[in-house]
């Protein structure tokens, strides 16, 4: 499962340094707005002990972890939406992403230049923020437009998009993110090929320092601090993303490998099972499961099968985060 979370901010936040640190891939950092041009990739392994603990457990050769998908894109300035500072080219590279960490600066630095010539992360926060809502609202508009032909038809469909969108046009309007129109998941996915930039999840990521680590900024969404002069906080980013996703984590292990699999929360047996291999899906008889506690706490599959531990599940039991499973086709 490839999943991505768009790194964006304004410029020189820190949302280069951020990504090549949690990355250790490298790509210009430096004091200049506009230094990323074209959006870099990084690959970041899931923190996660248990899947380490898993692998001694099973003496395995190899140990895989769950990965997230980091792009670090340009910084956004004031009129993006409209092509400010390549801003059509940036608000499409976030179009392709799942997810945004949206990188605030927090920080108090000289030598570094801030756009606007301040430190206030609550404007900051703004900027972004109505440009992404200005260019949904373009993209709602157009598509608002192209359903009238249908519309005239009495096409059900169209008739359900467009109520859809105006509801969500409403609260555009009203400079405030698609996410507020409290749409349903399949009202959501009625308008899903719009990739509509305030319906994407959203990670607030303050950009800190020790002087001001214990500040707490109000936001519509979830918030996490890093320092990335110190390389801190990062794991509980990683996490925060991984949840932001909607995802949770199960296991294999054995002498060959133990890994840690990515399924969304809510997967059944077989749709887990596909993650691994299409077979595990289509041809799915039955899971073996266990906890991951109690394989820990039995301290071998054997003992964990005599005090009934270890579980035969069907297709339709439901994944929980930390299971220990073995496919059966």
């Amino acid at each position: 499962m490839s999943l991505s979370i768009g790194i964006v901010g304004l410029p020189n936040v820190g949302k280069s340094t951020l990504f090549n640190a949690l990355t250790k891939k490298s790509v210009p950092a430096e004091n200049y707005p506009f230094c990323t041009i074209d959006p870099s990739v990084g690959i970041v392994p899931v923190p996660d002990d248990r899947l380490w603990k898993l692998s001694e457990f099973s003496k395995s050769k190899k140990t895989i972890p769950a990965v997230i998908e980091f792009v670090d894109i340009a910084g956004l300035v004031a009129g993006a939406s409209k092509g400010e500072g390549l801003g059509n080219k940036f608000l499409s590279n976030i179009r392709e992403v799942d997810a945004i960490a949206h990188v605030v600066r927090v920080f108090q630095d000289s030598s570094v230049i801030h756009v606007a010539n301040k430190i206030d992360p609550m404007s900051d926060i703004g900027v972004i923020n109505l440009e992404l809502v200005l260019s949904d609202m373009e993209v709602v508009s157009k598509r608002l437009a192209g359903l009238v032909r249908d519309l005239k038809k009495a096409d059900k469909e169209a008739l359900m998009e467009d109520g859809i969108l105006k509801r969500v046009e409403k609260v555009l309007e009203e400079g405030k993110m698609a996410t507020e129109a409290n749409l349903t998941e399949d009202e959501k996915f009625r308008i899903k090929s719009l990739n509509l930039l305030t319906l994407k999840p959203m990670l607030y990521v303050l950009n800190t320092s020790e002087a001001n680590e214990n500040l707490e900024i109000d936001t519509l969404g979830a918030t996490v601090k890093v320092d990335t002069i110190f390389e801190k906080g990062f794991d509980d980013l990683i996490k925060a993303s991984y949840k932001l996703l909607g995802l949770e984590t199960f296991f294999t292990t054995g002498e060959d490998e133990s890994r840690a699999w990515t399924v969304h929360i809510g997967s059944t047996a077989p749709v887990a099972g596909a993650a691994i291999h299409t077979d595990f899906k289509d041809k799915f008889i039955r899971a073996e499961v266990i906890a991951y506690d109690k394989l820990m706490e039995a301290g071998s599959r054997a003992t964990a099968r005599e005090k009934g531990y270890l579980r035969t599940e069907g297709k339709e039991y439901t994944v929980q985060d930390g299971d220990v499973i073995e496919f059966l086709i």
